[in-house]
């Protein structure tokens, strides 16, 4: 295997661990999400021009609005809407990291909708 396919095999793998610091988000609240976002943009320059870059923009733009809806549920909490925004924040990320991940497994891009 050259070097430049070994580099690419190395970033599918920081992919992969992204959108599984995403899913393990869901039980270890924010903390592997900001992991996840932050191996994003550390190696953001190295995807460009490639089909992960594609990843790496929906697993960036998953963090920030998964960050802005578990926000906005606990400053709504006192007022008991926090569940109705938690809820669709919940199935957004859910859906963004099953679409994410099979079109990774796929060696696909992924196309925002």
């Amino acid at each position: 295997m050259n070097p430049n396919a070994k580099r690419f095999q190395s970033l599918k793998k920081v992919t992969q661990i992204v959108y599984l610091c995403q899913l393990l988000s869901f039980f270890l609240a924010g903390l592997p999400l900001l992991m996840g976002v932050l191996l994003n943009f550390l190696n953001k320059d190295e995807v460009a021009g490639t089909w992960l870059a594609s990843h790496f923009e929906w697993q960036i733009k998953t963090a920030w609005v998964a960050l802005a809806g578990f926000a906005l549920a606990g400053l709504t909490f006192e007022l008991g809407w926090s569940v109705f925004i938690l809820i669709p924040t919940i199935m957004l990320m859910t859906y963004r990291i099953v679409v994410g991940w099979n079109n990774l497994n796929a060696d696909k891009p992924v196309k925002e909708d």
